[in-house]
């Protein structure tokens, strides 16, 4: 095992790096249960809550296995945040239209990225294309996914509602008609048993980061989940129900249920670009971030190529994911707490998904969780991506306005694709408007040029991206 993930060249233990392995596990477990309630929008979407687990746990445990094998690369893999969201999200808004996007043309979107991926990372353009995004814009994006998945924390627990005053007409869309109802979003009701609860999960979670305890989020939930047994809001029937299983039954499994006819739905390229754009950002930053605080980078040279091979792995993932029945799987930013208690091999990614695979045994205790319990979690997970807007130079407004754009239109308009393409095409506007005034200060790279007509034409075409 020393020969293999090479312990004592990179100075460690098999001790320090299965403790570290389930810190890591810890950290993110709470994905066994965000998920399933995220991709089937608590009940909304029919892709079955045990079959989304399964796919949960089987990508978490294989492909982080895979990324510890192959690359002896402390990194664990799991459906990401985010674009779970953002999954659901599209398949919710088009359910009563004409051309409803269905959650077998969402697999399918998230497979054909993955390829893309696997192409873009044997051709290496997916570090050129990272090159070409600003940095103010990749923390952008952070930022306002964190803030697409607090808004959907506050909605499923009841905290927030949206949308008019029940029974209510809006007559036109003037701003003063508008202004004369209860209208967008307004608190929910705090006497509701289900707000309060999660009113408890986040100040527990809360107190929980504040003293620093490792798992904080997972204990949070659990905790939840124990206040809610008290207080009547937990569901035991779950396990003895027939739809959970304490021996997985893969049978269940929503194994390439993807929709090829579905190829030409004018959503599903929109879907595509989403998940191929925002999984660029997301997956470099938690690799060279872990790689960096695990010490690989210190060879720069060498830490390059573990981390090109990486994102390969991380390629594979997503597509494997899909084929299983998920959304997009990615490296998990969490990892960085394994790689914190010690953890600097594939021996402590391992351990993970071992942990993920043996997880598959308990899909009833999970089941009993609350969607109260994991609201709260989703609403501070927001907090912890928040944190990436003080990388931002607001007093740059070639920067700030950008950012902005894409911080405020991912919420707000519901769709992380809106926030993007908006953040795009307002720095290249006004990046070429400021270097006429300071003669070629920002770096406009050509992608973004070609990136910006794309979107235009897009909006032009194709109409909005919700």
């Amino acid at each position: 095992m020393d020969r293999f993930f090479k312990l004592k060249q990179n100075g460690t233990t098999v001790r320090t790096e299965i403790m570290a392995g389930l810190t890591t596990f810890m950290a993110m477990a709470y994905i066994l249960s965000i998920n399933p309630n995220t991709l089937t929008a608590f009940g909304q979407i029919d892709m079955g809550w045990y079959s989304v687990f399964l796919a949960t746990a089987l990508a978490a445990g294989i492909f982080t296995i895979a990324m510890g094998l192959f690359i002896n690369f402390p990194v664990a893999l799991a459906p990401g945040m985010g674009l779970n969201a953002y999954f659901a999200s599209v398949v919710l808004s088009s359910a009563t239209t004409d051309h409803p996007f269905t959650w077998q043309m969402g697999l399918t979107a998230v497979f054909i990225s993955g390829l893309i991926f696997i192409l873009l990372t044997i051709t290496h353009i997916r570090q050129m294309l990272l090159d070409a995004i600003p940095d103010s814009l990749k923390h952008a994006i952070t930022v306002g996914i964190g803030l697409f998945i607090t808004v959907l924390g506050l909605k499923n627990s009841g905290l927030m509602a949206i949308g008019v005053e029940a029974g209510t007409d809006i007559p036109a869309h003037t701003y003063t008609e508008v202004l004369s109802f209860e209208t967008v979003i307004h608190l929910g009701s705090l006497l509701d048993s289900n707000v309060q609860l999660a009113l408890v999960g986040i100040i527990l979670i809360a107190i929980l980061m504040v003293l620093n305890v490792r798992g904080a989020i997972l204990f949070g939930i659990l905790g939840t989940t124990v206040i809610g047994i008290l207080m009547g809001a937990v569901d035991f029937n779950t396990l003895s129900s027939p739809d959970n299983h304490w021996v997985p039954d893969f049978t269940q499994l929503n194994f390439v249920a993807f929709d090829w006819d579905g190829i030409l739905h004018t959503g599903l390229v929109s879907a595509i670009v989403t998940f191929t754009f925002v999984e660029l950002f997301d997956t470099f930053g938690t690799l060279v971030g872990t790689a960096t605080r695990a010490g690989i980078m210190k060879d720069p040279v060498e830490g390059k190529k573990r981390v090109g091979k990486a994102m390969f792995v991380d390629a594979v993932a997503v597509t494997g994911g899909a084929m299983l029945g998920t959304s997009t799987t990615t490296a998990f930013v969490e990892s960085s707490a394994g790689v914190a208690a010690g953890g600097r091999t594939g021996l402590t990614a391992v351990t993970t998904g071992v942990c993920f695979l043996l997880s598959l045994f308990l899909a009833p205790i999970a089941a009993l969780i609350p969607g109260s319990a994991t609201s709260a979690a989703l609403i501070i997970v927001g907090v912890l991506m928040l944190q990436s807007i003080k990388e931002i130079d607001f007093m740059d407004m070639v920067v700030a306005i950008p950012a902005f754009l894409i911080i405020v239109m991912m919420p707000f308009t519901y769709n992380i694709a809106n926030g993007i393409s908006f953040g795009i095409v307002a720095y290249v506007i006004l990046a070429a408007f400021g270097n006429l005034k300071e003669k070629k200060k920002y770096n406009i790279h050509w992608l973004m040029w070609v990136l910006a007509v794309l979107i235009i034409l897009r909006y032009a075409f194709l109409g909005s991206a919700g």
